[in-house]
């Protein structure tokens, strides 16, 4: 599990770390001089990683999410949250994960594999027991975070999502915004220099709607149990396995951290496969790695260190670790306000602390007999001096206490609730001014059509600290299953074994795909604009600018070969969709036209998109191409005019447009006598599953 289990690690082996809060008293600022009650002179600001808390904005496991998903129950619950936040003086903004994140494509494939056989197990429980399956196997409908964002924009509660890097930009938005607290579950969080840590799993409304409780993780807590310095938590998080180097890389490494003489030592090798310590056992040995490190600075020394037993690609290793010592580096730098809106530090303690008044003794460590705050610099490394300084973690509460809660807060220091301009700059948004002067180009990945694979490293736009994984081959799995550890054991096992570690890590397969045709710079900016407000389909950004989506697993019976699989019964209405997006009945138009002028056939240009997917009979290693195909009927405007147009004719554009897509593009649909305007949407997709289901009977007949 690397990184990833560290979250669980915290609920089951560090109990003093995880106390309950009630979110109201936080906001009411209770508590003050002796239970007295001030006014408090900001709301409680809260933001909420909506990727770690579907279930609990849903309202909790209710049992519809088996069958889709009761709209009505989640409206009411949502319509509850949010008067109970109004009331309650709490103010919430919550982040959607928007972003096509192919730097951890890897992890998304496992949990594919993963949910595939939850939905199997779903499936199985409900036809034979006929009741609804366990909360433990809570698998949200492909559409309950799209259902979910549109009731919170209309209870008025903010929302936006990612674009790039969701983990990076989440916590940007925090630490830019004046945030109070994060309320998430994700081992990156903890790691990564939260003051206040909330848990989204445990956010639970009352019944009358009065009270708003969760739990609070206590990071200096965790720090006494590991008896780690924070300010190693950056290598540590590096060291435990994650997105940049994965944990099947360090697996030699946790062994011959646990040595021959461990009773868990003779797991290592299981019928020729390679066993992976359990996840505590390795965050209880790296923590005490890290510990004992002379310099943490020198990374160089580390890394040689950390893969001496590694039989290949260890220079590809070595990248990978710094790459995730920069990334962890980067995610727990604090913020950096101007000079005149930090607040004099008179006690020795961070701003951040001062801000929300905590009683704090300069100078007092947190209870581990870890090396001191100030770490010795490497000189010979400079670079790696300016990572690792910015993770001090020294905003612990320091006062001895076992819970210091949020109370006592005082204004935040950026306390006007501004538009968030905290997004990782994308490579397809740039002003009105380069637009102009690029002229040629609209979106940076189709600037050089000259080859195929030079065009595949711009489509990908990987971000910077994610880019380790992708210098390898094409052709990176030879196997689902990753297999065997090394031959030569460091724990005296002899036998020659194939090696993981001489394997590419990604288990998936990318494709090279021909470049996508060049969008309207005015189109790129309003998909953007929309995309980080919250208010489209992140499907749409994807496609326009990277090319492809993921399609996540659905629940469905896979043994029924009668009925197709959700992804391919839907796929004819994306591949119209990616027609539309790309203006492919315009660009026919004009091939027709220049194959008239010089006398030959037409050049149809040719558009495809990469779905990953996860379904009956195809796993998600490998991304199926998919074309984008323009409509028969009729001539669809561009896209500029069909987003932009402001006309009644762009109006009723729009509105066939969605039908043809649907392949509901008849008088009738639009006369509200036949078709009730509130009822258009389910009498298309009615229309569309019976068009699809007798295709698909046709086609099983021949």
């Amino acid at each position: 599990m690397g990184v990833q289990g560290f979250q669980e690690y915290i609920e089951k082996h560090c109990p003093n770390a995880v106390v309950p809060v009630e979110l109201q008293k936080l906001a009411r600022g209770s508590m003050v001089g002796g239970g007295r009650q001030r006014p408090p002179q900001t709301p409680l600001r809260l933001l909420v990683d909506a990727e770690n808390c579907l279930h609990r904005l849903y309202g909790g496991f209710y049992t519809d999410w088996v069958s889709g998903g009761q709209w009505n129950h989640m409206l009411g619950y949502l319509a509850a949250l949010a008067k109970a936040c109004f009331n309650g003086n709490i103010e919430l903004l919550v982040c959607f994960n928007g972003a096509l994140e192919k730097g951890r494509l890897h992890e998304w494939v496992k949990r594919q594999v993963n949910e595939r056989q939850t939905a199997q197990q779903i499936v199985s429980h409900v036809q034979n027991k006929g009741t609804p399956p366990p909360k433990v196997w809570f698998l949200p409908p492909v559409c309950m975070a799209h259902c979910i964002r549109l009731a919170l924009l209309r209870f008025h509660i903010g929302v936006v999502q990612t674009i790039e890097d969701h983990h990076l930009e989440v916590i940007a938005l925090f630490r830019e915004n004046g945030f109070h607290a994060l309320v998430a579950y994700d081992s990156d969080y903890a790691l990564c220099n939260i003051p206040y840590y909330f848990s989204a799993h445990a956010l639970k409304l009352s019944r009358n709607g009065k009270s708003l409780t969760t739990s609070q993780y206590l990071m200096h807590e965790v720090a006494k149990q590991l008896n780690l310095n924070p300010n190693r938590f950056v290598i540590f998080a590096s060291l435990l396995g994650n997105h940049i180097l994965p944990d099947e890389d360090l697996a030699a490494f946790h062994w011959s951290l646990l040595g021959p003489e461990h009773p868990l030592a003779s797991l290592k090798v299981r019928a020729h496969q390679l066993v992976l310590p359990p996840c505590d056992v390795v965050i209880r040995a790296v923590a005490d790695y890290v510990r004992n490190l002379q310099d943490v600075h020198d990374l160089e020394a580390i890394a040689k260190d950390i893969f001496k037993h590694s039989q290949s690609r260890t220079d590809d290793k070595v990248v990978r670790f710094k790459k995730a010592v920069e990334y962890y580096a980067t995610a727990s730098k604090p913020p950096h306000f101007p000079p005149y809106l930090v607040r004099p530090n008179q006690m020795g303690l961070p701003a951040a602390l001062q801000m929300l008044n905590i009683p704090g003794k300069p100078g007092v460590q947190h209870g581990y007999s870890g090396p001191p705050l100030a770490e010795p610099v490497h000189e010979a490394d400079p670079s790696a001096k300016g990572l690792l300084e910015q993770n001090s973690y020294s905003d612990i509460p320091n006062d001895g206490k076992q819970h210091t809660p949020l109370y006592e807060r005082l204004s935040p220091i950026n306390s006007n609730h501004t538009d968030p301009a905290f997004f990782i700059t994308s490579s397809t948004s740039s002003s009105s001014e380069n637009e102009e002067n690029t002229g040629s180009t609209a979106n940076s990945h189709v600037s050089d059509r000259k080859g195929w694979d030079k065009q595949r490293n711009q489509m990908d736009n990987i971000p910077e600290g994610d880019h380790g994984d992708q210098n390898k081959s094409d052709l990176s799995v030879t196997s689902p299953v990753n297999q065997g550890p090394e031959g030569k054991g460091h724990i005296g096992v002899k036998a020659q074994i194939p090696s993981l570690l001489s394997m590419p890590t990604r288990n998936h397969m990318d494709i090279t795909t021909p470049p996508l045709p060049v969008v309207a710079p005015e189109v790129l900016r309003v998909a953007e604009h929309r995309h980080k407000k919250g208010l489209m389909y992140p499907y749409i950004y994807h496609v326009l600018t990277k090319g492809e989506i993921k399609l996540s697993v659905t629940i469905e019976d896979e043994a029924n070969k009668e009925l197709p699989s959700a992804v391919l019964l839907y796929r004819p209405v994306r591949q119209y969709v990616y027609g539309v997006l790309f203006s492919l009945a315009e660009a026919k138009k004009k091939a027709e036209r220049l194959a008239m002028r010089r006398n030959h056939l037409p050049d149809y240009p040719t558009v495809i998109i990469k779905e990953w997917a996860a379904y009956k009979g195809k796993s998600p290693h490998t991304p199926e191409l998919v074309e984008a195909l323009p409509f028969r009927e009729w001539t669809c405007p561009n896209l500029k005019k069909l987003w932009l147009g402001k006309a009644v004719e762009d109006k009723n554009r729009r509105m066939r447009a969605f039908l043809a897509c649907m392949r509901s593009d008849t008088p009738a649909m639009l006369n509200p006598a036949n078709v009730p305007t509130p009822l258009i949407v389910l009498c298309c997709v009615l229309r569309l599953i019976t068009w699809i289901h007798a295709a698909f009977s046709w086609l099983l007949f021949l």
